[in-house]
């Protein structure tokens, strides 16, 4: 049993009869009344999020994980199936689990907890950003160029993205995983 004091983000606690992991967390101390901490936590089960605030000093169920790195392979339907790249192992994850899954591209490595007891996944932890190809965009027309002007365009993987009328067909775009926005043109 750990307190609120050990609160950090990624960790993955029992809360509530499910297996949630910590987002975003704020230790509050107001002037007038016992301290408490603010938490948005995702649910490893069904990734819904919600915000829930613990007194100070309160009992957290801490779940052990650890993290190894996999390799993306294919998707089958709604099943990803991974690759561990150290002892080759394949596991298949369903699309809720992932954040961003129209951003994984084939032979990516993200980072994969799993829980300990029971030898699960739990979640999947895409990298900061990818590269990918831009495999359709329409092309911007002269003078509209208001700032901050953008277009949709799809890539390589399926996903669309707003990106800046200069991107063109073929153009290599690196695109954060954590919001799906466009970064810059490599």
């Amino acid at each position: 049993m750990a307190s609120t004091a050990d609160i950090r983000n990624g960790l993955c606690i029992k809360h509530n009869h499910d297996i949630y992991k910590i987002i975003e967390f704020l230790h509050v101390k107001p002037g007038k009344g016992p301290a408490f901490v603010r938490t948005k936590l995702k649910s490893l089960t069904n990734g819904k999020v919600l915000d829930n605030t613990f007194s100070a000093g309160h009992k957290i169920d801490v779940v052990r994980v650890e993290t190894h790195t996999y390799q993306y392979l294919y998707a089958e339907g709604n099943l990803f199936h991974f690759m561990n790249t150290e002892s080759y192992e394949q596991i298949s994850l369903n699309k809720d689990v992932l954040d961003n899954p129209d951003l994984l591209k084939e032979g990516t490595n993200v980072m994969v907890q799993i829980n300990t007891e029971t030898d699960l996944p739990l979640s999947v932890d895409m990298p900061a950003s990818i590269v990918l190809e831009v495999t359709y965009a329409e092309p911007g027309v002269k003078g509209n160029t208001a700032t901050n002007a953008t277009k949709p365009a799809k890539v390589e993987t399926g996903a669309s993205v707003n990106v800046p009328l200069f991107i063109n067909e073929g153009d290599k775009i690196k695109i954060d995983t954590a919001t799906g926005k466009y970064i810059e043109r490599v």
